[in-house]
């Protein structure tokens, strides 16, 4: 009798968490969970996973790219505006969680700035440009790395603060997201041809790369600092169609490509390390993980629960994984799913809006205690 309840209990179980999630999500979306930490303003660094518009007034490429045109942002703001994605990202998410509006583009010269600035370029890496192409790693779509943007942002703090005191008592109540930034680096030497190896031996400095943008951070005046790891990318369409195999071993129970999901556990391990250190230096700062890997594992087994496709991209062609690197999202007579809320991933790479809304429902959810916000 035990035995035959079994499943149906850990169905029931099952069931209940996501019922409560949903409550939670509307709750995340509605009621505004953060503004209990009287966030005034958020600052954003990072690459296409947060960009909401600065790539695509870059010059010269910038307005030629898939995201300045549909179907990209075609579910929310009925046009482009810059996301990779068919809508809202976790960063306008969080910012609505925080009772905040939509952050502006840095690259926006007329934009309100008064509420924070999105810093962040799709195709930026962690490394500056010239350290990659002395690994024969060449960025192919931006040279606007973490240090650029760090310098943009310190070059917005000169514009509104007098001096160091100023700029500390109006940070004192931002939040600030260093990343997620550095997956990139990875993405560039994995598709030139690098190794597992050289990959690995990239992390140390990567994993720098973005502590030194913590610190940048810091000496501004941030106190609550969010850092954000690597997504399990094993999982992506973009990796499962260039990698796929028939070796039915390398790839775990969400047929995710456990040799890259291992990588990105490896570089989320040492990220955290070097958190940890980073919280010993400056006590007085919270700085806190963005656990984005656990975030997605959640959105895969959210989605099979509910029937969502979780293989293939709503926006592409060809193959399993509806994917093709020559004849991507935006190319001509690239098909668009008729239901995008019912898919994970937007375009092979990028998630769909219905998949970074549930994964900042889980984030918010996480971090909600850890920011140390006081009622």
């Amino acid at each position: 009798m035990a035995a035959s309840a079994s499943p149906c209990v850990k169905k029931c179980v099952l069931v209940i968490r996501i019922v409560l999630f949903f409550l939670f999500l509307s709750f995340a979306v509605d009621a505004h969970p953060l503004k209990i930490c009287k966030f005034d303003q958020i600052y954003q660094l990072g690459d296409s996973i947060s960009d909401i518009g600065n790539l695509i007034r870059e010059v010269p490429i910038g307005a030629s790219t898939a995201f300045a045109r549909l179907p990209y942002g075609e579910t929310f703001f009925k046009n482009p505006t810059g996301r990779c994605s068919d809508g809202l990202l976790m960063i306008d998410y969080i910012a609505m969680a925080a009772g905040l509006p939509l952050l502006p583009p840095y690259k926006d010269i007329e934009a309100d700035f008064s509420f924070g600035v999105n810093f962040a370029v799709a195709g930026s890496t962690a490394l500056p440009t010239e350290v990659l192409s002395a690994k024969h790693i060449f960025s192919p779509v931006t040279n606007s790395s973490l240090n650029v943007q760090l310098d943009w942002m310190s070059t917005h703090f000169n514009s509104i603060c007098r001096d160091h005191r100023e700029c500390v008592q109006k940070l004192r109540s931002a939040l600030f997201m260093v990343g997620e930034v550095g997956g990139n680096d990875y993405n560039y030497a994995i598709f030139q041809g690098k190794t597992m190896e050289e990959l690995t031996s990239m992390v140390p400095e990567v994993v720098n790369a973005i502590v030194d943008g913590v610190r940048k951070a810091t000496s501004f005046g941030a106190t609550r600092i969010v850092v954000p790891g690597n997504f399990p990318i094993g999982c992506l369409p973009i990796y499962k169609t260039a990698l796929q195999t028939n070796i039915s071993k390398a790839y775990d129970e969400n047929q995710c490509l456990k040799q890259l999901n291992d990588f990105a556990k490896y570089h989320n391990a040492q990220l955290q390390q070097a958190i940890h250190k980073l919280k010993q230096e400056s006590p007085n700062v919270v700085i806190v993980y963005g656990d984005y890997y656990n975030a997605y594992q959640f959105l895969l087994k959210f989605s099979k629960s509910y029937g969502f496709d979780t293989q293939r991209a709503c926006c592409g062609i060809g193959g399993k994984y509806n994917f093709n690197m020559t004849r991507m999202c935006g190319a001509p007579d690239v098909a668009v799913c008729e239901d995008p809320h019912r898919y994970i991933s937007w375009d092979g790479v990028h998630l769909t809006q219905e998949g970074y809304k549930i994964m900042a429902g889980w984030l918010v959810h996480d971090m909600f205690n850890k920011l140390l916000c006081h009622f």
